[in-house]
């Protein structure tokens, strides 16, 4: 049926992108057990991709979006393109990067909040939204170590976050930073992390406009943590050539070696030259919710700013990182703009687009929340320890058998090299990509290849890390 009004006529909304009611929940129906058969099978297949992707091409140019398929059907070979055509953080044999199979709880919040689509741009239009996410941020915080009254937001992931730190630091540097850049300085504004942090540090100097060269790179103690004696000395060398520091990185966790640089020592030289700290703890910063691990983590609780992302070790679905600010106030001073008369905006000073680099965003918090609330930090501290003890387990077992574990990480990730007689670390793990058995990367320790072993899904059992044992060194 369609309205008319004079010359004109409105049609009825397109069916196959708005069904009925009882269309859609048996639709919904459908879906839910369908994933779970299709998880199901990824627990029972290969960790890597088996996809023919010559023919998923060509498969792909069929589609040209003129002739049109039900919407099950379609469903169907969409869950079959993720199932063959993915690295599956979801296997239980997946000894990855840091983002793991997501909670049962975070998947719901998904749906919940895929079904809303709320705009959390401002208290106006979500101020339930808004509130949650500032009460999870708060608590994230607090359980962090940070004062009362320390705030923050929920970022896409990690390299927004980190953004954020070094726009944040660049304004408190120089207030007029927000007006004229870098230009605003008398010399070039230059920051320190270590040549072992996460690469986006890279891309964010670029982003941010003060040139990648800005970013130095300190040498690590041979240990993969940060050199303070190197920091110190590339602090006092840039002074001496007339340029500004601003920012001091410290790592809680790198990405090749799970290493945490020396937290207490990176607050107390940035205090005494007036720099910004930002603890980057994207994946090692979970350890707050571990009361017998979190001790690791001394000096986070200094820091005028953390990253820590809930899709990491909180293992939320992706992207879901947090940005934690010490006082809140630094980021309306980066961030705030003139009103926007349409965003009806009731509470400035809390609306998410006048304090972060998003605007439009999406009501991420409800994931972690719902983890939290369900769980508790008890749980999620049940569930990061688990991950220590199997890795513990792994490290025992290959060092058993003749490995050398060449990093030495508090957190569940092990960077190792085989016996001569397996060969180098690339072959080997070109070895177990191949056998689909597993998935674990190649990476880089101390100017030599290993082995990077990380231990990521909640339910990964006995006989997963047996089969990885076996995979790495076959018995026969």
């Amino acid at each position: 049926m369609s309205a008319s009004s004079g010359d004109f006529a409105i049609a009825a909304p397109d069916a196959a992108l708005f069904p009925a009611a009882g269309e859609r929940e048996q639709i919904d129906d459908y879906l839910t057990r369908a994933l779970a058969r299709a998880q199901e099978r990824v627990c029972a297949g290969p960790a890597t991709p088996d996809l023919d992707m010559d023919a998923f091409r060509r498969e792909l140019a069929g589609f040209d979006f003129a002739t049109t398929r039900p919407l099950v059907e379609l469903l169907d070979w969409s869950i079959g393109v993720l199932e063959h055509g993915l690295t599956h953080l979801t296997h239980p044999r997946y000894f990855g990067l840091f983002n793991p199979a997501p909670t049962f709880p975070a998947q719901c919040a998904d749906r919940v909040v895929g079904s809303f689509n709320p705009q959390v741009a401002s208290t106006a239009t979500s101020p339930a939204a808004v509130a949650l996410e500032g009460h999870v941020i708060a608590s994230v915080a607090r359980r962090a170590g940070f004062p009362a009254g320390a705030g923050g937001h929920f970022t896409s992931g990690g390299s927004e976050a980190n953004y954020t730190a070094l726009l944040c630091a660049l304004t408190r540097a120089h207030p007029a930073f927000t007006l004229e850049g870098a230009r605003a300085f008398p010399g070039p504004p230059v920051f320190y992390t270590s040549k072992e942090c996460h690469r986006s540090w890279v891309k964010i100097a670029h982003q941010a406009g003060i040139g990648r060269t800005a970013a130095r790179l300190v040498p690590t103690d041979g240990r993969g943590r940060i050199s303070i004696p190197a920091l110190q000395e590339s602090i006092a060398q840039d002074l001496a050539k007339g340029c500004v520091p601003f920012l001091v990185v410290a790592s809680a966790g790198t990405t090749n070696a799970g290493m945490i640089d020396p937290l207490n020592a990176c607050a107390d030289l940035a205090a005494r030259h007036g720099l910004w700290y930002h603890a980057d703890a994207a994946w090692g910063g979970a350890l707050i919710a571990s009361e017998r691990l979190r001790g690791v983590l001394q000096g986070l609780e200094r820091a005028d700013s953390a990253t820590i992302d809930a899709h990491k070790w909180f293992a939320t679905t992706m992207g879901c990182g947090m940005y934690l600010a010490r006082d809140p106030a630094t980021l309306t001073a980066t961030f705030q703009v003139g009103a926007a008369g349409y965003m009806m905006s009731h509470e400035i000073s809390h609306d998410p687009y006048m304090n972060s680099a998003q605007w439009s965003r999406r009501f991420l918090g409800l994931r972690l929340f719902l983890s939290l609330a369900s769980a508790g930090w008890a749980g999620h501290a049940a569930h990061i320890e688990r991950a220590v003890a199997q890795t513990a387990w792994i490290r025992a077992e290959l060092e058993r058998r003749g490995w050398s574990v060449v990093n030495d990480s508090p957190l569940a990730l092990l960077n190792v090299v085989p016996p001569s007689a397996l060969g180098e670390p690339r072959a080997l793990v070109a070895r177990v990509l191949k056998s689909g058995r597993a998935w674990v990367s190649l990476a880089r320790f101390e100017e030599r290849d290993v082995i990077r072993i990380c231990v990521t899904h909640g339910e990964t059992s006995a006989e997963d890390l047996a089969i990885l044992i076996e995979t790495l060194h076959p018995s026969g």
